[in-house]
């Protein structure tokens, strides 16, 4: 089973960025996906971005497209979400997650694997 560490929230203001980190360790295949959501008080856990543990696939919820850039360092073991031009309403707890599939899915349930979150807080 994959164990992974969630690292680089906090408070920035509007329009300010942040870089998200999530440390994979423990059994890790190339034929995974790997997943960022995030989950507001009050409201539902929502997808943000997923890639293929190959980097060959990215995909973006609508929300964060063309600002948000999901990527990944193999060698590091290391999956990384690049937030830019970031507003209020990204404020989240948000968590890295694995699927044991080649298919990348928007579906929090289809997610083998969390991590223990970050918060991120973002003012206006």
């Amino acid at each position: 089973q994959v164990q992974l560490v969630e690292s680089g929230g906090g408070l920035v203001q509007a329009g300010g960025s942040l870089r998200l980190s999530c440390a994979a360790s423990g059994r890790t295949f190339s034929s995974i996906v790997m997943g960022w959501f995030r989950q507001a008080p009050g409201k539902e856990r929502e997808f943000v971005a997923a890639i293929r543990w190959n980097g060959g696939s990215t995909y973006y919820a609508d929300s964060v497209k063309g600002r948000f850039t999901i990527s990944i360092d193999n060698a590091k073991n290391t999956v990384y979400l690049q937030m830019n031009s970031l507003k209020p309403e990204d404020t989240a707890v948000y968590y890295c997650a694995v699927d044991y599939t080649i298919f990348i899915s928007t579906n929090s349930r289809d997610y083998d694997a969390w991590g223990q979150g970050t918060q991120v807080t973002i003012s206006s």
